[in-house]
């Protein structure tokens, strides 16, 4: 079922007075912004241009999808609470409002959350564009707005801060256990954290450095409850990412999607993926072999697999994005012929390469599916993933929390391995990234 995040706004300059919304719908996996609505409505209360916006940011989710999860984010704790129920409605303007934002969509659908003024930037700055417009006697235009250079502060609460314990869950639970034993005065056996090394950890080894609860205050023991600590989930799943071996175009540092020529392995690269298959047989951890359908990740996932006794399912999600006309090309050679198409992807997450193309933010919607359909599937196990640039590092990026164009700040070299562990609770760690010691 999709999910939606909408942040609504309203003022009135007056109170009563010129008043406006504004309300914007993301997409909560990626930050993208999926449709923008903001209104001059005359003379009214903030209170009723919130409302006016919390309206139109509903009807705008369910334009997109009607049978859509919604996440309602305002910074008015008058509507959050009273849509909540926690807060009854009295006044008369307000009440037929409030109860044509609870038919927009089924109740169970919408959830509330308060968030301060800061953190509403995108919503507020619509709102602000339609009371200016209102002030010259027009309405607002999507074309006029620049409330998208605010999208970067709407994305980072696009995907929530992880509530759950850092690093490993299962080391990390063992060492609050043994933490709260010693403070209730028995023993328990210590836990096996050890430091962190640059190696694949196993199914549920360690993300980092043994984390106890700081001790209470004057007492020398751990607190009985420490925020972002919970139960032992057991062993997350962890997704190990390799990047195919080299083909002829690696080296020249081409375009190479899966709009292109599909090429096989190098000479090199069948190299690379013998090392490889060699260091995780060595590693003993894999149980899956999964594989893009492209024909380099075939072969090196085979490798692999044949090296570990393995079979290779093939995943049609894991595949690198279609680059367009750019396929085959440098990036000198795009530069040159292709100079505002390749500004335009450089800049925007949403915008495709040359010739219909694969952009960043539907190849992240097409990732993000395929690696929760592959979490339902492989709970608990360690799942190799033999794909792309692009998909290993979306994986990454959307473990991190980080903004879109973190793309463009990671190196990922061929047969280089990643890995991404992730728990029960949605919580995700990254383990490793970009690790070539076995080509070495």
């Amino acid at each position: 079922m999709p999910r939606f995040v909408v942040e609504a706004d309203g003022g009135s300059r007056g109170n009563p007075g010129p008043a406006g919304y504004g309300a914007v719908v993301l997409d909560p996996a990626t930050g993208e912004t999926l449709a923008e609505r903001a209104e001059f409505i005359g003379v009214a209360t903030n209170n009723v241009a919130e409302y006016k916006g919390l309206i139109a940011g509903l009807t705008a989710a369910r334009e997109l999808d009607p049978d859509a999860r919604v996440e309602v984010r305002m910074d008015s704790k008058l509507v959050v609470e009273q849509m909540s129920g926690r807060w009854k409605i009295k006044h008369p303007d307000m009440k037929p409002l409030a109860a044509q934002a609870a038919t927009i969509l089924p109740p169970a659908h919408v959830t509330y959350q308060w968030i301060p003024r800061e953190q509403n930037k995108h919503a507020d700055r619509l709102a602000n564009e339609a009371m200016d417009a209102g002030r010259l006697g027009r309405q607002w235009e999507p074309s006029a707005s620049t409330a998208a250079l605010d999208t970067s502060a709407a994305r980072a609460l696009a995907a929530p801060p992880p509530a759950g314990p850092p690093g490993d869950a299962a080391a990390g639970a063992a060492a609050v256990r043994a933490a709260l034993a010693s403070a209730s005065g028995t023993q328990a056996p210590a836990p096996a954290v050890q430091p962190v090394a640059a190696t694949l950890p196993a199914e549920a080894g360690p993300g980092g450095p043994g984390r106890i609860p700081s001790p209470a205050p004057g007492t020398g023991q751990a607190p009985l409850a420490t925020p972002g600590w919970g139960p032992d989930m057991g062993a997350p799943a962890t997704f190990v990412l390799l990047r195919h071996g080299e083909t002829a175009l690696t080296p020249q540092k081409r375009f190479s999607g899966s709009g292109g020529s599909d090429p096989e392995l190098s000479p090199a690269g069948r190299r690379q993926a013998a090392a490889v298959a060699e260091a995780l047989a060595a590693r003993g951890t894999v149980q899956t072999v999964i594989s893009s359908p492209l024909r380099r990740c075939r072969e090196t996932a085979q490798a692999v697999a044949d090296r570990l006794g393995l079979g290779v399912t093939v995943e049609q999600g894991l595949r690198e994005v279609d680059f367009g006309a750019w396929e085959g090309l440098t990036f000198a050679e795009v530069q040159e012929r292709f100079p505002d198409d390749l500004q335009a992807w450089l800049d925007s997450p949403k915008a495709a390469p040359t010739g219909g193309g694969e952009s960043f933010a539907a190849a992240t919607r097409r990732i993000s599916a395929t690696r929760d359909r592959l979490l339902a599937a492989h709970a608990g196990r360690t799942v190799l993933l033999v794909t792309h640039v692009t998909p290993v590092k979306i994986m990454v990026r959307l473990a991190l929390g980080a903004p879109p164009e973190s793309l463009f700040r990671m190196e990922l070299s061929a047969a280089s391995l990643s890995a991404v562990a992730y728990y029960a609770d949605g919580n995700a760690s990254v383990r490793l990234l970009n690790d070539t010691s076995h080509l070495r």
